[in-house]
């Protein structure tokens, strides 16, 4: 007789039942770099950082705001002593070291953690087919894909995508600059905004009554009937979790500027809202191979999708789906909205996922009205799942692992959310 997923591991039963629990990785083990078992490695990071690199004159002259950085796409690291004051009152403890947030929300482009893999994918998709028809070599100004020359050669070919609205942002902003036809397969809970600013862009948008898998998997079917057709896979992309990982890389500079050690005594502690997985995946992935056994990331889910928690309990990985405990996949947090997980992101870093907690829909809410009035950050909802992580740390641990610790709170998006509907947002997180 098949033992029931809640029956296997007393914590299943509580998340079956929308509680709040937190996870201590049972296999979370030393980080072994470019381990010969790992499909990925260092060098590819350093390869994707390259890559972007060569885009910046392009990324520069296609999208202006971005001239006062060159044409790299990066995010400010701000110290929150306000909101790490209030954690600790909130959730009744004494944080140790300081909080930063990595303030991905204000990424230029796309405005979310998505503009880092997105955002590389469809460039590197660009490059290969411009070098595969002998348009450029890597030696040559990129500048020029900003031209009607690339652009009607781009024309010709369809880039495809399941999203449930930043990683489908992401692509179709920068796949229209660069003249491809793109298509966006979004979720039922996807928001209105974000399918309009799509099409704003001249991007396609098909909406599915189902969740984000359904629509991924449309997608996916699409571009299979597409002799020109490229699907952009949020749940088994090494392009789009590599674009991810170069954000260690710059993390690394910041933190040097800032004089903040890393080091097994001073150990960085990330907190990464997720989704399918990608995203936080590939900057766990990026973050160890930059810092080793001195990072510990730790996970943020929706109490209603807890999905890659889910996966690494069970060990099923992407075979499982948190509609197999019962749960309806339903949050206000439309970017962290995922049943099922990706298919390699879990896998691979299973060892290197110090812990996962779950939250609330509403202490979301709460937490991005008090993140305003103390920091005045503007961020959506899936954003502040991070929040809650460095007291949640300190209810858990021992005090002696988190002393002379650095806490990075890692903000995934909000600087393109229409004023009315922050607003929204924020009223529900006042209570009023």
């Amino acid at each position: 007789m098949k033992i029931p997923l809640t029956e296997k591991h007393p914590l299943i039963g509580q998340m079956a039942e929308n509680r709040v629990v937190f996870w201590p990785n049972d296999h979370y083990s030393a980080f072994q770099p470019d381990s010969s078992s790992s499909i990925l490695k260092k060098e590819d990071i350093m390869e994707a950082d390259r890559r972007l690199r060569r885009f910046a004159p392009f990324i520069e002259a296609a999208f202006p705001e971005t001239k006062a950085q060159d044409g790299i796409i990066e995010s400010p690291l701000v110290q929150a002593d306000d909101m790490k004051e209030h954690l600790g009152t909130r959730y009744g403890v004494t944080i140790d070291g300081a909080l930063h947030i990595k303030s991905d929300d204000s990424l230029t482009v796309s405005g979310s953690v998505k503009a880092r893999g997105g955002i590389y994918e469809v460039l590197k998709y660009a490059e290969d087919l411009a070098l595969e028809h002998e348009m450029i070599d890597l030696n040559e100004d990129h500048g020029q894909f900003d031209s009607e020359k690339f652009r009607d050669f781009f024309s010709d070919y369809t880039i495809i995508c399941g999203s449930t609205g930043n990683l489908g942002l992401s692509i179709g902003i920068i796949g229209a600059a660069l003249g491809f036809k793109v298509v966006i397969h979004m979720s039922s809970d996807a928001k209105q905004w974000k399918k309009d600013m799509l099409r704003g862009n001249g991007v396609t948008v098909i909406e599915h009554e189902d969740d984000y898998s359904k629509a991924v998997e449309e997608g996916r079917e699409e571009a299979l009937r597409d002799d020109k057709g490229y699907f952009v896979d949020d749940e088994d992309s090494k392009p789009l979790f590599l674009g991810y990982a170069v954000a260690a890389l710059r993390l690394e500079r910041q933190l040097e500027e800032k004089g903040i050690r890393v080091d097994e005594k001073h150990p960085l502690y990330v907190y990464l809202p997720c989704g399918v997985g990608s995203a936080p995946g590939g900057i766990s992935f990026g973050l160890k191979h930059v810092f080793g056994d001195a990072v510990h990331p730790v996970f943020a889910e929706p109490v209603h999708s807890p999905c890659m928690l889910l996966g690494l309990i069970t060990g099923m990985h992407d075979e499982v789906s948190v509609r197999d405990i019962g749960l309806d996949n339903r949050t206000i947090a439309d970017g962290l909205a995922v049943g099922r997980p990706s298919k390699f992101a879990g896998k691979l870093l299973a060892g290197d996922i110090h812990s996962f907690y779950t939250v609330q829909d509403e202490e979301m809410y709460t937490l991005l009205a008090e993140l305003y009035d103390r920091e005045h950050m503007k961020i959506e909802p899936s954003a502040t799942a991070g929040l809650p992580g460095p007291a949640i740390l300190h209810q858990n641990l021992n005090r002696s692992e988190l002393q002379d610790a650095t806490h990075i709170v890692w903000s995934t998006g909000g600087s393109m959310v229409p004023d009315e509907e922050w607003q929204a947002d924020y009223m529900r997180g006042r209570g009023e």
